[in-house]
C-alpha cells in the first residue's frame, strides 16, 4: 500500500526504489539488473547515476544513427504504420517510410485546434513512402470514455495512463487495421518530449554548479516565454538549489506531516527534485504521515545520488513513461494484434540523447534542438517539420470527457472507491475537484488523470481470476 500511496503522491517510479505495488515482490529499480544464478537472485546497477556529457554538436551524429537503427531493427517484412503528428513521431514516421511503405495515422478531432493534421498532410506529400490517414474524432473520443465497463481494458502489472485515453487510442488502431495488410508495428513518439528536451527545473543545476551568467540567461529566456518575471522564475529555481536528493525527500516528508495544501498548478510552485503532486493533498492524514516515514527511511537509505536535479528527473520520468507504454502496449497487442514501438525508449536512444547536458536540450530559444542538428540537411525530415515550434494537445478533450463522463467518475472514486477502502485518500476533496472539471473550471487533472487509473487498476486486479505457480512433482505448473 505504500508503494501505491508514493506511485499517487510522487509519480517518480524510484522513490521507494525496491518497493513494488505487489505483497511478497520486491521491484527491480530503474537502471538495475535482476541476475538469477544458483546462489539466487540479485539486483546490479548497470547504468551510471550520472551519464558522460558531450556537446549537442557532438551527439547529433549518435542520435540520428541510434534513431535509425531503432526504426531498422522493427522494420522486418510485417506491415508498419506510425503516429503522424508532433515532430518526435513524425521523425519515427519519416525514418520508416526510408525503407518501406507506411500508413502514417494522424487523430485529426476538431476539437483540439492545433496544427498536427495541416504539418502531417504536408509531410505525407513531401516524404515518398507515407500514406496518410486522417482519424476523425466523435463523441466517444474524448478521454474517460469506456470505464463503466472495465472488462474491455487490458489488465497491466501497474496502474497505467492509456486506460484513460483508450477510446482515442483504439480509433487510431482501427483505422491502422482498416489500412494495412495485417497486424504489424505502430511506431509512436512516446518519451521523446523526455529525452529531445528538459525540465526547466535543470536551471537549479546552474544555480548549484555557480554558472551564474548561463543561469541569467536562461532565466530571463524562461522568463519571455511564459509571460512572467524573472524574479519569478528564480524564485522557483532557488529551494532545489540549495539541496540534494536525501535533503529533499527529508523536506517532503516535513511537509506530509503537516496539513494539505490548498490546489495550485503545479507549474507555479517551487522545483523540486520529487514534486509532491495534488493528489498527495487528498491523502487521508495517516496515509501521509505512512508515506513520510518511508520517504525518510528511503532518504536514509540513499546510497549513489544523482548531483544533478535534471538527471533524476529525467530518469524518473523515463521510468514512469515506460511504464504506462509498456499498457499502451498491451492495448495494442489485445485489440489488434499490433505490436507498439516507442524507440525513444530505446536505451541506446536514451543514452545518445542524455549524454547532451539538459541545459542545450531543454534552451528554451529553440525548440528541440538536439533533433535539428541531428537531422538538418540530412533528407529525412522536411525543412518545414524541423522549423516547426508548435506542439498540439488534448486539454479540450480531457475536459470533455471530465464533464461527458463525471457520473461514472463520480461512482469510480465516491462511496465505493476501492483507494478509499484502503485508506489512501479522502473522498470530498476528489469530489470538489471532480465538481470544478465537469464545469470546465481549472483543476488538478493531472492528479484526478492518477487518481482514476489507480482506482481502475485496483478494481481490476480484484475482479481478475487468480494465477498462482506450483511444483507438482518435476514439473512447474501454472492454475
Amino acid at each position: 500500500m505504500t508503494a501505491l500511496a508514493a506511485h499517487l503522491a510522487f509519480g517518480q517510479p524510484d522513490v521507494l526504489a525496491g518497493r513494488s505495488l505487489f505483497r511478497d515482490v520486491k521491484r527491480v529499480p530503474g537502471g538495475h539488473l535482476l541476475l538469477l544464478g544458483p546462489g539466487g537472485a540479485t539486483v546490479e546497477r548497470y547504468e551510471p547515476v550520472s551519464c558522460p556529457r558531450a556537446g549537442l554538436g557532438e551527439q547529433a551524429p549518435v542520435v540520428r544513427a541510434a534513431l535509425a537503427e531503432a526504426v531498422a531493427v522493427r522494420t522486418d517484412g510485417r506491415p508498419v504504420s506510425a503516429d503522424l503528428a508532433g515532430l518526435d513521431s513524425t521523425t519515427l514516421a519519416c525514418l520508416a517510410a526510408q525503407r518501406g511503405p507506411v500508413a502514417a495515422v494522424t487523430f485529426a478531432d476538431e476539437r483540439l485546434r492545433d496544427d498536427d493534421l495541416t504539418f502531417a498532410a504536408r509531410t505525407a506529400a513531401t516524404v515518398p513512402g507515407l500514406t496518410h490517414h486522417a482519424v476523425p474524432g466523435a463523441a466517444g473520443t474524448v478521454y474517460y470514455a469506456g470505464l463503466d465497463d472495465l472488462s474491455a481494458l487490458p489488465v497491466t502489472d501497474a496502474p497505467n495512463a492509456y486506460v484513460v485515453t483508450a477510446s482515442i487510442k483504439r480509433a487510431v488502431l482501427d483505422t491502422v487495421a482498416a489500412n494495412t495488410p495485417g497486424p504489424g508495428v505502430h511506431f509512436t513518439g512516446a518519451a521523446g518530449d523526455a529525452v529531445l528536451s528538459a525540465p526547466s527545473s535543470y536551471l537549479a543545476d546552474l544555480l548549484r554548479e555557480r554558472r551564474h551568467r548561463r543561469a541569467l540567461q536562461h532565466v530571463l529566456a524562461h522568463a519571455r516565454l511564459r509571460h512572467t518575471s524573472a524574479f519569478h522564475v528564480l524564485a522557483r529555481t532557488r529551494p532545489a538549489s540549495r539541496t540534494g536528493l536525501a535533503g529533499a525527500w527529508w523536506q517532503t516528508a516535513a511537509e506530509l506531516r503537516g496539513p494539505a495544501r490548498n490546489w495550485i498548478p503545479q507549474a507555479q510552485r517551487p522545483f523540486a527534485w520529487t514534486p509532491l503532486l495534488a493528489s498527495a493533498d487528498w491523502m487521508t492524514h495517516g496515509a501521509r504521515l505512512m508515506l513520510a516515514t518511508a520517504l525518510d527511511d528511503a532518504a536514509g537509505a540513499l546510497t549513489h545520488t544523482p548531483a544533478r536535479l535534471a538527471e533524476w528527473s529525467d530518469r524518473q520520468d523515463l521510468a514512469r513513461l515506460g511504464a504506462n507504454t509498456a499498457g499502451w502496449r498491451a492495448l495494442a497487442l489485445a485489440g489488434h494484434g499490433i505490436e507498439l514501438a516507442a524507440p525513444f525508449l530505446d536505451n541506446e536512444v536514451i543514452r545518445a540523447c542524455l549524454a547532451v547536458p539538459a541545459d542545450e536540450r531543454g534552451a528554451p530559444g529553440t525548440y528541440k534542438p538536439l533533433l535539428d542538428a541531428a537531422f538538418a540537411g540530412r533528407r529525412v525530415l522536411p525543412g518545414f517539420v524541423l522549423a516547426r515550434t508548435t506542439k498540439g494537445g488534448f486539454n479540450a478533450l480531457a475536459y470533455a470527457g471530465l464533464r461527458d463522463h463525471a457520473p461514472v467518475l463520480k461512482d469510480l472514486l465516491g462511496p465505493s472507491s476501492q483507494l478509499a477502502a484502503l485508506g489512501l485518500v479522502t473522498e470530498q476533496p476528489i469530489a470538489d475537484a471532480l465538481a470544478r472539471a465537469a464545469v470546465g473550471q481549472p483543476t488538478a487533472q493531472g492528479a484526478l488523470h492518477m487518481m482514476v487509473t489507480a482506482e481502475v487498476w485496483l478494481r481490476q486486479h480484484n475482479a481478475a481470476p487468480a494465477t498462482w505457480w506450483e511444483e507438482a512433482g518435476s514439473r512447474v505448473a501454472t492454475a
